[in-house]
């Protein structure tokens, strides 16, 4: 059992053998030598030092591969990790560049398709699916499950078993063998401007070849930069123009992939400036040869497994960065070329990263833009959040998406102080000009799909409560999905799943009128601003986009005091009050006689957790303006099937839990001082999905112990033995 457990919590490694430089294989030395040497003088010295005695480590060997793999790879190149052989660190030198290994050599090399890592010391830690995966693989003998890691969410566009006509993202192939072509320009640019010339003789929308050079005249282009070239389809200019002009590109370059039907999610060059550098009277003598360097420096190192080729990109980075006219333009670009391996942090992307997803971006490089570490950093975090299933987006292209949803396909503001820090020549990314945000359309099925055990027909109930009443709750004992479901309803309501449309907000003691409809704020000036909290916010982009449908869900609802907060907005909250007729003015006022309604099109959602006896009971206003809707503790046979499809957990056993907690429920409901609005909800033993159950036993007493146990001795905090029976019931045999 001990072994077992420091199994599960201990690092694995995976190392290469191979110097820097290209230096022969070292694997065969280290074996007999039963050592394990760090290559360089100057990296991974602190991480060799971190090896322990006792931990796992494998000698791997990377690279890719498109052809004789043992799936459908569609033409594309995957990535591939060889085990040449396993081990056990036996003592650490502690000088960052030798460790004592106890080795074993398989019999035969295996390979593993996917999950690598290009890093010549890659620390793997056991706790989520992929990982355990590879190291059950690589020191237990396990075989890879193709079939899941081919369908997991960072995967599945590219190698699932998802058809044909249904994959995303189809235009990156086209994409990708653009690039490759125009590599092969590297050292003949004559021929390439030429053609672009001719070409842009043949299609309308090329109308930006035109050079201004030092001698005061103006004339076509001498020379071009491959970002440039593949400009000319991503600018402001119609899908047909830009399929045109993609035809005859791929005419040109002898491209065989198809050219794309759409461009949805693809960042665009501003019209005004579409070239990656200045003007020929602008620029240096070796802009354009420089452009070409991280050109080829970014395709090597997004197809090579050479860990050495990160630096090579990064020293090109850096240079072309400098170079005037470039701007946010050269991550677009590197986006276009290898979509899959580079993110694009045009302004969409980078409101996207910071605001909804929370990381922020380093603005360490030229103009307050970022340098290479920078944008590998973010590369790297963005890579590795990839691989969680419940992460918001699970690829580069997928993440350039959702930005347009987002952002509703306008340009977000520009972040404080970016305009007094890019002069308006080098500011290639003004407003550029973008269609509507595609739909991803959301409904009943996708509810049911996600999760849901609620029959479809009472989910179609509760929509139809929303449209009519238009302000509901739902309320339930705890574990009853109340939050799951809310977000839920309100996309299947809008009838797509887009984040502008639908907010979500918190009530908790400390909530304020001037927290959620408006109040004054102090800025940093000193002085007192009036700002919009999230209702007036909500009201505001409903009543500007009134042909679709708003949606704001007010997670536990009772927990602040929401007649107070709501204020004047819960007489606007009526049904028969959504019309300019029955407006009102608000406490804070922008102007005077400013009077506000609430639009028709924006609808409340509010969750509220019958259990929770430290909260009032809910204001009778309050009451009158709201369809209450109770849920349910919901085992039964699509528990089952999901639980046991999703995480593997037999069948049988999960009977013996819905038997015991249905007895427990029966209890609590019996209890006159509970009631069944105490009753314990199935999301208790329904695993988030990416949760790892390798022992279900385990997992059920741990949630006994660490979440029913507590909750049951609030339950009976008056009589302690009840709460301890009820514990070892739901425990005992096991």
């Amino acid at each position: 059992m001990q072994e077992q457990l420091e199994k599960r919590t201990t690092a694995c490694w995976f190392v290469g053998a191979a110097f820097r430089g290209g230096t022969k294989d070292q694997t065969q030395r280290f074996l007999d030598d039963g050592v394990w040497e760090n290559g360089y003088k100057d990296r991974y010295l602190d991480t060799v030092r971190s090896m322990q005695p006792g931990d796992r480590i494998a000698i791997k060997a990377t690279y890719t591969r498109k052809h004789g793999l043992p799936f459908n790879n569609r033409g594309i190149t995957v990535s591939v990790m060889a085990v040449k052989a396993i081990g056990t660190v036996v003592e650490n030198l502690g000088d960052g560049r030798r460790i004592k290994v106890n080795w074993i050599k398989p019999s035969t090399q295996r390979e593993w398709y996917f999950y690598t890592n290009r890093l010549t010391v890659w620390r793997v830690l056991p706790g989520n699916w992929y990982s355990d995966s590879l190291i059950n693989f690589a020191f237990d003998g396990q075989s890879q499950d193709l079939d899941r890691y081919r369908n997991a969410p960072f995967w599945k566009e590219r190698f699932g078993d998802t058809k044909d006509d249904k994959i995303r993202f189809q235009w990156t192939k086209f994409y990708e063998a653009v690039a490759d072509k125009l590599l092969l320009f590297q050292k003949n640019r004559k021929d390439l401007v030429k053609g672009i010339h001719e070409l842009s003789k043949r299609v309308d929308g090329l109308t930006n070849l035109q050079d201004q050079f030092s001698n005061g005249t103006s004339g076509p282009l001498k020379d071009i930069c491959p970002f440039t070239v593949m400009g000319v389809i991503n600018r402001g200019i119609t899908d047909a123009n830009r399929k045109s002009i993609a035809a005859e590109l791929a005419k040109f370059l002898d491209v065989k992939e198809p050219v794309p039907d759409y461009f949805i999610g693809i960042p665009v060059l501003n019209n005004q400036r579409s070239w990656f550098f200045a003007y020929e009277n602008k620029r240096q003598s070796d802009d354009i040869d420089k452009l070409w360097s991280v050109f080829s420096e970014a395709i090597r190192f997004a197809d090579s497994e050479e860990s050495d080729d990160r630096q090579e990109f990064a020293d090109a980075y850096n240079v072309a960065s400098n170079i005037l006219g470039v701007g946010w333009n050269l991550t677009m670009g590197l986006y276009w070329i290898r979509p899959w391996f580079y993110p694009t942090l045009d302004s969409q992307s980078r409101h996207y990263i910071t605001k909804k997803l929370g990381i922020k971006i380093g603005l360490n490089g030229s103009k307050g833009r970022c340098d290479a570490n920078d944008y590998l950093k973010i590369l790297d975090t963005l890579d590795a959040r990839f691989n969680e299933d419940t992460y918001p987006v699970h690829s580069f292209p997928e993440l350039s998406l959702a930005s347009w949803y987002f952002s509703g396909g306008a340009v977000p503001p520009q972040d404080e102080g970016e305009k007094s820090t890019i002069e308006i020549e080098d500011e290639s990314e003004i407003k550029p000009i973008n269609g509507d945000a595609p739909i991803v359309p959301y409904s009943v099925e996708n509810i049911i799909s996600d999760g849901c055990f609620i029959e479809a027909e009472q989910i179609i109930k509760y929509l139809d409560r929303i449209r009519t009443k238009k302000n509901i709750i739902l309320q339930g004992p705890p574990g009853t999905g109340k939050t799951w479901l809310a977000k839920r309803l309100a996309y299947a309501h809008i009838g797509e799943k887009n984040e502008r449309r639908v907010r979500s907000v918190q009530f908790h003691p400390n909530l304020s009128y001037e927290d959620f409809v408006r109040g004054w704020r102090p800025t940093g000036e000193g002085k007192l601003s009036l700002v919009d909290g999230p209702f007036m916010e909500m009201v505001n982009a409903s009543l500007k986009d009134h042909q679709v449908n708003y949606v704001i869900v007010i997670e536990e609802i009772n927990r602040g005091n929401p007649a107070q907060i709501f204020g004047e907005m819960l007489t606007l909250l009526e049904t028969d009050k959504r019309t300019p007729d029955e407006s009102l003015e608000l406490c804070y006022r922008r102007e005077e006689g400013e009077r506000v309604f609430i639009p028709s099109n924006l609808y409340v959602i509010g969750t509220m957790n019958t259990a929770d006896r430290s909260l009032a009971l809910v204001d009778f206003a309050l009451r009158r303006r709201f369809a209450f809707i109770d849920l349910k503790p919901k085992f039964g046979s699509e528990w089952h099937s999901w639980v046991s499809g999703k995480f593997g957990i037999d069948d049988s056993f999960l009977s013996e839990i819905e038997k015991r907690i249905l007895t427990l429920n029966e209890q609590i409901r019996s209890d006159s001082n509970l009631g069944p609005q105490f009753e314990i909800g199935h999301s208790y033993f329904t695993p988030s999905i990416g949760t790892q159950i390798p022992n279900p036993v385990e997992w059920f007493i741990d949630i006994v112990n660490t979440e029913i146990g507590p909750l049951l001795s609030e339950y009976w905090y008056d009589s302690k033995n009840t709460s301890i029976d009820a514990r070892k019931q739901l425990i005992n045999g096991l």
